[in-house]
């Protein structure tokens, strides 16, 4: 059984290339075009569309009083204590009442550093940043207005100069309040406001109508997060995705879990405007998430009824497209969600307000479930087909951290344990498999004697071997491969666990390893070239290597099989281990651990049980009875009939 795992390994490595190569996100040939910097918003798209202007068309007397700021300011506010939840850095615009630029206080880009190291901000994580778009700047909390909206807007409000007051105190700042009034008879109000202790913050949207003539329905455009930087560069992980999650008319309990949608980026930028296929009902929650990270707004309370969909759109990155002109079409390299809004513009002298709520932190599944019970379709979402089995791995990888304080040693206990547990089957299969092949050996004469009398007709040689195998029962045991596919479930789910788990990031080992979610990284190389699958190599990583290295041990280890065919095989799995290093050379240090601990207990095995605790090889008698023996008995007497008519056939000559 072991000296096939490797070979099942591989195929589910294959199986899980293969699912991302057809159902991943293709390259397109679709235009490339980036949004105008002048738009208002058609709600059949979600992309910006140019509004007509020129100097044939005058633009309407304003209505009302006008405010807006005189020139472009940007602010930047430290909330909260860094290292601690609910710290941030934060910079606004008033170009679009928007956000910037978003680090996170109590998370870094690398692990083990230093206490000076952590308290400067170029090493806190980002999760929201802006990129140029033709002349443009994007950001994060936009707002503006879709359809007959339009009218309340007089330019959209996401490029408008809004002014901006910080709350707080200098010392201690909290938020920032926007307002203007376009002279279209209302005014706007923006209030974002940063929860304390919490990886939440709260956006107040507010509409008074000073000079409106109408009033009612108006529907508007919320992006809670526009440009979210990639957190890994996993090639097996597509960031950022898009995400929408929402539930079908009936499905109003909290406890009900939403259906979700999620779309990634396309890196060869994929047309803005398609609609998440949404249920029909009240939407939960929709914005941008990567590898370990999301922003996502959800509506509070009363509000919840204006949340009435969501469309995404693809961003493109022109500095990077200016700077990488050999790869321009991988120049879309970000994804924003933009949630409708079906909000009233009030009578006359009234106000409106609306509250929501952004969560902008980890994916880690305490401070989700904290934040929102509907956030937990994220995380099964990131776990894939194998939900249950990589919970449960999870579980068991949880309580052993809890024990030991290592995720490295975790997982060797879980390979320790699942090996364990398969122990009882896993002797049993070999048993079988040793008697099967000792009754090989004893037949093989007579298949090669078999060989030698029908050389030239192989239909007959095929007859007369079946006739011997079944004659003695010779059929491989149906539980030798047993133990071997309940592995393969076991690595899909840790595959999947260690794929998207924040408890792993960087989570370090021993030695070298600092990461278990990211390759070893030995040493660093000057090696730029990109390979398939591997992608580009930057780092030498010893543990795939050791992998190899143990897979090569544990085939050699296995005796050589009697049979052809089951030869044949035996030889193919001697190049198997370096094809499958070469497919997980870039992967996660803790996938290579799991393997290797694997592989090491094989070899273990392998050398205690011939010392110790040989296998019972002998031949057992033929059973009598069983699956096998009625088909040999119905295959004679199709032979019997067979020969029949022959037989007739000459008594009549």
């Amino acid at each position: 059984m072991d000296k096939r795992l490797p070979l099942a390994l591989l195929l589910s490595i294959v199986v899980l290339v293969g699912w991302n190569y057809l159902f991943g996100p293709k390259p397109s040939d679709r235009p490339q075009q980036p949004p105008s910097t002048t738009s208002s918003f058609d709600p059949s798209s979600a992309t910006p569309s140019p509004t007509k202007q020129g100097p044939e068309t005058a633009s309407p007397a304003p209505v009302g009083e006008t405010l807006q700021a005189s020139a472009e300011r940007t602010v930047e506010l430290r909330i909260g204590t860094p290292g601690t939840r609910g710290s941030y850095f934060a910079r606004f615009t008033n170009v679009g009442a928007r956000l910037l630029d978003l680090r996170l206080g109590d998370s870094f880009d690398q692990p083990m550093l230093d206490a000076a190291a952590k308290a400067d901000i170029a090493h806190w994580t980002h999760l929201l940043d802006s990129v140029g778009q033709n002349g443009w700047v994007s950001g994060s909390l936009g707002l503006r207005a879709s359809g007959s909206a339009t009218a309340f807007e007089r330019g959209a409000l996401d490029r408008a100069l809004w002014t901006m007051e910080v709350l707080g105190t200098e010392q201690e700042p909290t938020g920032v309040e926007f307002a203007i009034q376009p002279g279209s008879g209302v005014l706007f109000k923006k209030r974002v406001s940063f929860i304390k202790d919490s990886y939440e913050l709260k956006v107040e949207l507010s509409i008074t109508n000073q000079a409106a003539a109408t009033s009612g329905a108006a529907t508007f455009l919320f992006t809670p997060a526009e440009v979210v930087p990639s957190e890994s560069g996993d090639s097996m992980y597509v960031e950022p995705q898009a995400v929408a999650a929402g539930r079908a008319t009936g499905q109003a309990e909290a406890r009900e879990k939403p259906e979700l949608r999620s779309q990634p980026r396309d890196a060869s930028g994929s047309t803005p405007g398609e609609a998440f296929a949404l249920p029909l009902g009240p939407m939960s929650f929709g914005g941008v998430h990567n590898k370990y990270f999301a922003v996502l707004a959800r509506a509070d309370g009363p509000s919840i009824p204006t949340l009435r969909g969501a469309t995404w759109r693809a961003i493109r990155d022109e500095a990077f497209a200016a700077a990488h002109p050999e790869e321009a079409r991988d120049a879309w390299r970000f994804i924003a969600t933009d949630i409708l809004l079906q909000l009233e513009v009030p009578e006359l002298g009234a106000t409106k307000s609306w509250s929501y709520t952004v969560y902008a932190g980890p994916k880690d599944p305490v401070a989700l479930a904290a934040a929102h019970p509907d956030y937990a379709t994220l995380l099964e979402h990131d776990l894939g087909f194998f939900t249950s089995i990589a919970h449960f791995l999870l579980v068991v990888l949880n309580f052993f951290h809890g024990i030991f304080g290592n995720w490295g040693v975790a997982i060797i206990l879980l390979t320790v344990s699942v090996r364990l547990v398969l122990l009882p089957l896993n002797r049993r299969s070999q048993t079988a498999m040793a008697r099967y092949q000792t009754k090989m050996k004893r037949i093989q004469p007579q298949i090669e004697a078999l060989k030698k009398r029908h050389e030239k007709d192989p239909a007959k040689l095929r007859q007369e071997q079946a006739l011997i195998m079944q004659k003695e029962g010779a059929f491989p045991p149906l539980g030798g491969c047993l133990p071997m596919f309940l592995q393969i479930p076991v690595f899909f789910g840790l595959f999947s666990a260690l794929r998207a788990s924040y408890d792993l990031r960087q989570a370090p080992f021993a030695g070298w390893i600092l990461d278990l979610a990211k390759p070893d990284q030995l040493v660093q190389i000057d090696f730029n070239t990109h390979l398939p699958f591997i992608g580009t190599i930057q780092y030498f990583n010893l543990l795939p290597i050791l992998m190899v290295v143990l897979w090569v041990l544990q085939q050699r280890l296995m005796p050589k099989p009697t049979d052809e065919q089951a030869l044949k095989m035996h030889r193919m799995m001697t190049i198997m281990p370096v094809f499958m290093g070469f497919f997980l050379y870039s992967y996660a240090a803790g996938l290579s651990l799991y393997m290797m601990t694997q592989s090491a207990l094989g070899i273990i095995e392998q050398l205690l049980t011939k010392k110790f605790w040989p296998l019972d090889a002998t031949e057992l008698p033929k059973k009598t009875g069983g699956f096998f023996a009625k088909i040999a008995k119905l295959q004679e007497e199709q032979a019997k009939k067979l020969s029949q008519p022959s037989s007739t056939k000459k008594k009549r000559k």
